[in-house]
């Protein structure tokens, strides 16, 4: 008498019939699918005696559903990464949903492509665009405002200060004169145009001058001592004039005594200039 080769649970004959051994007994098909067989991770089935079965750290799939979770190819041979969730990642899912996603497009930013970064944000060199006229600053120039990005353009024309002689904007340094915004190089002197920010000047309807300039074309002179007039350039601040001359406060004095007549009663004799006193005395 033959010795009997039976299914382990259901004990019926496994003579003739197709078995699996797993963990050293033998089985009929339909108790493996029911008993013994893993359940995909995936799907959450059995995988039968008739599937083929992949496995990894103590995780079971069918073939047919080791697929990336993100573009469904199959990674049956295939390099893969498991991420959260048990899911399978292919290699190139894995480098784009690690990537950097754009500011602009929200698309991940892939090594090799070319982008601009600034303040720990990033995007495509095409998607970096002015927020007034659309048109890619890429890795142009280009002005923050708050959530906003300006082109060299736009800035000027949205934001920047108008320069009070040539009427264009200030884009950067500049001057303020009674007010008004001046660039640099249109705050000059009239008669020489070299420019006056930061020097001493003077303003004659309208127009600039630096000293030298308003000493030998605009200012009096002196009929005393011949010299310039130089309000506001130090000593000599005050002026006396009669009739069609000019005197420095200190050159306006007696002829004769040189006593200092600013202010004071005088009398005026063949072009020359005397105390009330000293014409008495000749």
């Amino acid at each position: 008498m033959s010795e009997r080769f039976d299914c382990f649970y259901c004990r019926d004959s496994l003579q003739g019939k197709k078995y699996v051994q797993k963990e050293g007994r033998h089985c009929c098909v339909k108790c493996f699918d029911k008993i013994c067989a893993n359940t995909c991770i995936e799907c959450k089935k059995p995988i039968g005696a008739d599937s083929k079965e992949l496995h990894f750290k103590n995780r079971y799939w069918h073939d047919t559903c080791f697929r990336c979770v993100k573009c469904y190819k199959s990674l049956v041979d295939e390099p893969f990464m498991l991420r959260e969730n048990n899911k399978v990642w292919c290699g190139d899912c894995t480098t784009t949903e690690d990537a950097p996603k754009c500011k602009g497009c929200f698309k991940p930013i892939i090594a090799g492509d070319q982008n601009v970064e600034y303040k720990k944000m990033v995007w495509h060199k095409d998607c970096f665009t002015c927020s007034q006229c659309k048109k890619v600053i890429g890795s142009g120039s280009f002005f923050p405002k708050g959530d906003d990005f300006y082109c060299v353009s736009c800035h000027e024309n949205k934001f920047a200060k108008t320069c009070a002689k040539c009427k264009n904007p200030i884009t950067s340094g500049g001057l303020t004169y009674q007010e008004q915004p001046w660039h640099s190089e249109c705050f000059i002197c009239s008669n020489c145009k070299r420019q006056l920010g930061g020097k001493r000047f003077t303003a004659v309807e309208d127009e600039f001058y630096c000293v030298e300039c308003y000493k030998q074309c605009v200012a009096k002179k002196c009929a005393g001592c011949k010299n310039p007039i130089t309000a506001g350039f130090g000593r000599g601040t005050s002026v006396v004039n009669y009739e069609d001359e000019s005197w420095h406060d200190y050159c306006f004095k007696c002829t004769r005594c040189a006593r200092g007549l600013a202010n004071k009663r005088f009398v005026r004799h063949d072009g020359k200039i005397y105390c009330a006193e000293c014409p008495k005395r000749h």
